[in-house]
């Protein structure tokens, strides 16, 4: 699973950087001058990852808002303040915009798989598993509509699904490897049950305008989690 990340995630961003390569030159006609080319072209590429910033912030809103499917181009670049011509200089269309934030996506949540520490039965444990939470869930509503393309497979694109598919492969592994540890059952079903649980708690979080205090949900959410699959003990009183 990690080399069919590796290996499908290397063509985005070789993509991007010759987008990044077209764009300095398309938008640097002063370059060939002596004197403040260097700076010149420092500025211009500072600019294009402030415009490609926009363009792929702008995608993110208007997938969220209309779905995928029925986002077009002509949302985006609206929502962007941007023309036609600056969002095809950086991308080919919206499916390789949602390419390049599929890869932001995966990687995010490929390093937060990482960070996730001992989960014992105690409180130490409770509260490394609540700000692990917390980091996933803070993740999942930034990338809300990327995460829910690749869950139902809005999308006919086997680059950007095995995307989703490694990086929520490394977070149930690394799940898995912490429930192991504190001698609950860390096996196929009980993590592939925890995974489900979170990733629906957390589209459930995102797509609905829930009035619930932040801090309470997640500490109901660790609770949960904790006691159910990490052998912590009931408390009573």
């Amino acid at each position: 699973m990690a080399e069919a990340y590796k290996s499908k995630a290397s063509g985005p961003r070789t993509a991007k950087a010759r987008r990044g390569a077209d764009a300095s030159a398309a938008a640097s006609p002063g370059t060939t001058t002596a004197r403040g080319s260097s700076t010149q072209g420092r500025a211009l590429r500072a600019q294009g990852r402030k415009t490609m910033a926009k363009l792929l912030d702008a995608g993110m809103r208007v997938f969220a808002e209309r779905g995928f499917h029925a986002a077009r181009v002509d949302d985006i670049v609206r929502t962007a303040r941007a023309s036609h011509g600056t969002f095809y200089l950086y991308f080919s269309s919206k499916e390789d915009l949602l390419r390049t934030l599929a890869v932001q996506c995966s990687e995010h949540l490929e390093a937060l798989a990482t960070t996730l520490g001992d989960v014992g039965p105690d409180e130490a444990g409770w509260q490394e598993l609540r700000r692990f939470l917390d980091d996933f869930l803070s993740t999942y509503a930034r990338y809300g509509p990327v995460i829910r393309a690749w869950m139902e497979d809005h999308v006919d694109d086997r680059q950007v699904n095995r995307l989703g598919v490694g990086a929520f492969t490394a977070i149930a592994s690394a799940l898995g490897q912490k429930m192991r540890a504190a001698g609950a059952n860390g096996g196929e079903a009980p993590v592939a049950a925890l995974m489900a649980l979170l990733e629906r708690f957390a589209y459930f979080r995102v797509s609905r305008n829930l009035d619930f205090d932040d801090d309470v949900m997640l500490d109901t959410l660790t609770s949960v989690l904790h006691r159910g699959f990490f052998a912590a003990p009931v408390l009573t009183g």
